[in-house]
């Protein structure tokens, strides 16, 4: 399988208060269904946060996530130690393991999310 899938023709998705998060997250879906990733992972969306808005800490069972930072910086929580991000950064957390993300700049920030199965 191949895909190509343009930017602009990818479905824009705003989510208010992602896991319990403040404010709201935009998503540019990248996948659409588990098969797109011969049913490995769930999830490879490119997502901007605006100032105060983030995805609530949570933690993941049965899969994992990687987030590439590609612009801006946030304030990450990994486990309970929170940390800055910013464009460049790779975050993994495996099953088992949590994590949040809050923009607290002025300036947008953008990642990719992809969640991966066990």
């Amino acid at each position: 399988m191949s895909i190509i899938r343009r930017k602009e023709d990818r479905k824009k998705v705003v989510k208010e208060e992602v896991q319990k998060g403040p404010g709201h997250l935009i998503s540019l879906v990248g996948v659409e269904q588990d098969s797109e990733m011969w049913n490995r992972g769930r999830m490879l969306n490119e997502n901007v946060l605006e100032k105060d808005c983030g995805v609530g800490y949570h933690v993941h069972q049965g899969d994992g996530e990687i987030y590439v930072i590609l612009s801006g910086e946030a304030e990450y929580n990994d486990n309970g130690t929170v940390t800055t991000v910013k464009a460049g950064d790779i975050t993994f957390t495996g099953p088992g393991e949590g994590h949040a993300i809050t923009n607290r700049k002025d300036e947008p920030m953008s990642f990719m999310a992809i969640i991966l199965y066990e």
